[in-house]
């Protein structure tokens, strides 16, 4: 596999290469996106069904002692299922960032080995989005602007954390440093990708609400309506969730590059020569994703 050219992207080619990639790698990334959605498919449908079937069950058919059990093991099997989910959810993220970074560095790579790969790193993943979190609420509850903001600068803390070998603290402060005078650039792969999450929920999820409405009182309709928008939603999920990770993935790649001639560090080592130190200072950074918040 012909490794893809290291330069500065425009963030028209910043764009352009992650669905590239996406189409690409298109089984890959998906089967690695479906993991946790399969998870989180089940726990969404079962909770959407759950009280239209309790609402249609004949309420003297069930002793309250048995209604109470049932309740308390559905709550927590619903738990362990969601704990499940997320830790899917965690390697997931991990395994698309080394399947980028496999992939941009030339070499094949497939599901099984990009999650094996995760393994033993799942808590720093853990601990960067935790962090992440804390960041983003804490800013968002003052200001709502500074809240966006902060994403776009802590937005490529995973790759930094799982590429690099940092601990979240450090990925965070990393992240920070990569994005400073790029945070636009960050901002609008958020805004596509919200976009696109806005643009299948249109198509999967308010067709089957509308419809959910109009017939509320048919028992059977409302059941197959339900299955049906669950199934939609799991579909829309797995294939836009790739695309911020690969695009974020390929941001910090594109950071790297600019600030610390990743470029030219990749090319010596592929000559056999001992690569350059990354220069302190950082790049000049395009008009367009200059910082201007």
């Amino acid at each position: 596999m012909a490794t893809l050219d290291l330069r500065p992207l425009t963030l028209g080619e910043l764009l352009d290469r992650t669905f590239f990639l996406y189409r690409r790698h298109f089984l890959q990334f998906v089967g690695i996106a479906a993991i946790p959605y399969s998870l989180f498919f089940f726990i969404n449908l079962a909770t959407a069904l759950f009280p239209v079937i309790a609402r249609s069950a004949n309420p003297g058919s069930m002793r309250p002692s048995e209604f109470a059990t049932a309740i308390i093991g559905g709550g927590l099997f619903a738990l362990v299922a969601i704990l499940v989910g997320f830790v899917a959810f965690l390697f997931s993220v991990g395994a698309a960032v080394f399947a980028v970074s496999e992939i941009y560095m030339g070499r094949q790579t497939t599901i099984r080995e990009s999650l094996r790969r995760v393994r033993g790193k799942a808590a720093t993943i853990l601990g960067v989005l935790f962090l992440s979190w804390l960041i983003f609420v804490a800013t968002f509850i003052a200001l709502f602007i500074p809240g966006i903001y902060l994403m776009c600068r802590i937005c490529v803390a995973t790759p930094a954390a799982l590429l690099e070998g940092m601990g979240p603290a450090d990925s965070i402060r990393r992240s920070f440093d990569l994005t400073r005078d790029f945070a636009g650039r960050a901002f609008m792969i958020y805004l596509l990708y919200f976009a696109m999450v806005g643009g299948v929920a249109g198509v999967f999820q308010f067709p089957f609400l509308l419809l959910l409405t109009i017939y509320a009182k048919q028992t059977q309709l409302v059941i197959l309506l339900t299955v049906l928008m669950q199934v939609g939603n799991f579909i829309g999920g797995v294939l836009v969730a790739p695309v911020s990770t690969i695009g974020f993935a390929l941001f910090y790649y594109d950071l790297r590059v600019r600030k610390e001639a990743f470029d030219l560090q990749m090319m010596m080592r592929a000559i056999g020569a001992d690569p350059m130190p990354p220069p302190i200072t950082g790049g000049v950074p395009s008009a367009f994703g200059r910082d201007a918040f």
